[in-house]
């Protein structure tokens, strides 16, 4: 597998076997800043190792402690289950030693789901990430059996996004799966008065809205979140989870976050990242970048902000549409 040969931080990398052998959901539990990591493609709609790996690299040298891989942000629904567990496993085999991999394997098939964990598991992902059977949605009992299925197989995040899944997870279903020892936790995107109610039950929860994160952190308990944003400003990001309430920050950096939700995740990181210089402008279908009007408003933005509180070296620039490849067939 290709790995950033230049990186110091791929030195004494532990085997497949005792990487998981090592972890447990208290270690998962630990961690406070999680990225939504990007997958970016070559021109042909393959995935594009090496601006991955410089990437996940950004991420650990500004004090991001894991990396969901092949989530919504990730693009996991645009990948087939070859492509997926082959990322997970080159994330483990790169950076294994420096930074959590939580591995997106789940599904709204129990099947399905069970057996992209045996895999993810088996190449070495330190915990998975498992949201609620979605389109074709269960009953609550059914939320409780099918959690029950996956947990069994290690460390596991419950991500709650009823905006995506059609559904929620309320909490009499995490409750009722709360004492099995491999839930770490649980990603929530409902809002903080769900996130208040699972932390004083003394369950584990990451925000899963950026916009609301800090006040999650420092107001309700939150253990940190797991960023989208984060790709973008890492460093800041973490200083947001680390460095105690600080709403001047939050301030500052609010109008990028309200931005790359205009529309549905991934479109705005997509574009941002191209405009950065740090992923090719491909996308694949049915993303389509920002317009040209918000991708101007994009590098106003970071030049209030500061260039060097984004990834990358190169200058921002405003990209044109026909600088832009979309893919279809991948």
């Amino acid at each position: 597998m290709l790995c950033l040969k230049d990186s110091t931080l791929q030195l004494n990398r532990p085997s497949y076997a005792d990487t998981h052998q090592r972890t447990s959901s208290e270690d998962i539990k630990a961690l406070r800043l999680i990225t939504a990591i990007k997958t970016p493609y070559l021109p042909d709609g393959r995935f594009d190792l090496e601006a991955y790996d410089s990437l996940v690299n950004m991420q650990i040298i500004n004090g991001a402690e894991g990396v969901i891989v092949g989530g919504t942000t990730g693009e996991g629904h645009l990948m087939s289950w070859d492509e997926h567990i082959m990322l997970i496993g080159h994330t483990v085999n790169c950076f294994g030693s420096s930074i959590k991999v939580i591995g997106n394997t789940g599904s709204n098939s129990t099947r399905e789901a069970i057996h992209a964990s045996e895999q993810g598991f088996a190449v070495g992902m330190h915990a998975a990430l498992h949201i609620n059977p979605y389109y074709g949605k269960t009953s609550l009992a059914g939320l409780v059996s099918h959690f029950d299925s996956v947990l069994s197989m290690g460390p596991t995040i419950i991500y709650n996004v009823p905006s995506r899944t059609g559904q929620d997870i309320p909490p009499s279903v995490i409750h009722s799966v709360a004492r099995h020892a491999n839930l770490a936790g649980v990603k929530e995107c409902v809002g903080n008065d769900r996130v208040q109610h699972y932390t004083d039950k003394g369950i584990v929860v990451w925000s899963g809205n950026d916009d609301q994160c800090h006040d999650a952190r420092w107001g309700h308990g939150a253990n940190g979140v797991i960023s989208v944003t984060s790709n973008l400003i890492p460093g800041l990001m973490h200083e947001l989870m680390f460095r105690g309430k600080n709403s001047a920050l939050n301030s500052k950096i609010m109008p990028l976050i309200d931005w790359l939700f205009e529309e549905p995740n991934p479109i705005g990181l997509n574009t941002a990242l191209a405009q950065l210089g740090v992923v090719r402008p491909v996308f694949r279908l049915p993303y389509i970048p920002l317009p040209r009007p918000k991708r101007v408003e994009f590098v106003n933005m970071v030049r209030k902000i500061g260039r060097e509180n984004f990834v990358g070296e190169g200058d921002v620039r405003v990209l044109d549409d026909d600088e832009f490849i979309l893919v279809a067939r991948y």
